[in-house]
């Protein structure tokens, strides 16, 4: 696993450490829909919003769900109607994840947690200049969430061992692809290292 986990480092040539008082970390669709590919990170995530929280780095999470047909766009093509819908159990947050009642849930439907969601404005409102991405699917929602952060401005914080999908190889292609053009990578221990938090 040595060899597989550290083929993103010769990418990782930029290194920083977010700023706690113009951060947010992103939680992105950590729902019953993903549990098989969620659980195995349930450590490092809830790991890594506790320490967020400790810093005082607020936590919004993102759900990603359907109301109806209209909404499913190419998704629907692509994923063969096989959606999460709004109202299910699979479109609820993971119960581990410690949400509470003040975090802010940004319901989506696609790939980006910016396209029609306001998350932009946000931002902008809670006067954001980073964002620390971490969630699943490691390459369809955060990948093209965290491209779209570096684009609209913001400084992208990509978590190595708090996102995940549905192989090693495509898990690592995204942090190839972080590292080489859009985010400066994190871990859980570097991020409470980076945070004065240990």
């Amino acid at each position: 696993m040595a060899s597989i986990s550290s083929s993103y480092k010769k990418y990782q040539i930029r290194n920083r450490n977010p700023n706690p008082k113009t951060s947010v970390l992103l939680v992105i669709d950590m729902q019953n829909y993903f549990s098989t590919i969620a659980k195995p990170i349930i450590e490092s995530i809830t790991s890594t919003i506790h320490t967020c929280r400790r810093a005082s780095i607020p936590v919004i999470f993102t759900r990603h769900c359907h109301k109806s047909p209209d909404d499913y766009a190419m998704l629907g093509e692509w994923w063969n109607n096989d959606l999460i819908i709004d109202g299910t159990p699979e479109s609820e947050l993971l119960p581990e994840l410690g949400r509470r009642e003040e975090d802010v849930v940004v319901d989506k439907n696609t790939y980006s947690a910016f396209r029609g969601t306001g998350l932009e404005e946000r931002l902008k409102e809670m006067g954001v200049e980073e964002v620390i991405v971490t969630g699943v699917m490691t390459n369809l929602c955060c990948e093209t969430t965290a491209r779209e952060v570096f684009v609209r401005g913001f400084r992208v914080f990509f978590s190595t061992d708090a996102t995940a999908t549905s192989s090693e190889d495509l898990h690592q292609a995204t942090l190839k692809n972080m590292a080489y053009g859009f985010a400066y990578l994190v871990d859980c221990r570097g991020l409470q290292h980076a945070l004065c938090l240990l």
